[in-house]
């Protein structure tokens, strides 16, 4: 700390000599590589232009059930990039990072007349849970908006792009449910391009 403020000082043309630094700067640490992109391939910026969000349909799972539960369907992975947990199963608000997502392959989660296309170029983000029967608790959502705010900024993904499974399922789907509150996630989206 004395070399710093010794440093600093010397920088500091307002400071006298003989005396300690009278302004002083606040150096933050650099902070840690974001864990969601620690990934085994570079991010694949090209891939990904859009957000879709899903829920389960089942009250509780983990990232281990649905997997199988996929794999059982013939897909050899979970077929979504993130997944967020409930408190049934796994942690309320826990955010597991899928396979898929860390190394870098499309997904294999949407349904409808565009579902390959949404499945190769859309991040794939899973509530634990039924949103026909419940909404997602209040640390799912403070989570989902946070992984997707993240994934917004560093893919350059605008709030048009973040979409819900319903949305893009032509009527096949009604996930994310009836009580997934859409309107106060468009309000915290972003919009990179500005």
């Amino acid at each position: 700390m004395t070399a710093v403020t010794g440093l600093l000082a010397l920088g500091d043309h307002t400071a006298r000599p003989g005396f300690a630094a009278t302004k002083t700067t606040w150096i933050e640490p650099l902070p840690a590589r974001d864990p969601i992109f620690r990934l085994d391939r570079p991010l694949d910026r090209l891939r990904f232009g859009s957000i879709i969000i899903h829920d389960s349909g089942e009250p509780a799972g983990d990232a281990e059930s649905i997997r199988r539960l996929h794999v059982d369907h013939g897909y050899r992975m979970m077929g979504f990039h993130f997944l967020i947990g409930n408190g049934n199963g796994m942690g309320d608000g826990v955010v597991h990072v899928g396979e898929r997502w860390i190394k870098q392959l499309p997904g294999w989660h949407t349904v409808g007349p565009q579902a390959a296309e949404y499945n190769a170029h859309a991040v794939a983000i899973c509530l634990v849970g039924n949103g026909d029967r419940r909404p997602p608790t209040q640390r799912q959502l403070a989570a989902l908006i946070s992984l997707v705010r993240r994934l917004q900024r560093e893919l350059k993904i605008p709030a048009s792009g973040v979409r819900l499974h319903r949305d893009v399922a032509g009527g096949l789907t009604g996930s994310p449910g009836r009580f997934f509150p859409a309107a106060r996630l468009q309000q915290q989206l972003l919009d990179p391009m500005r």
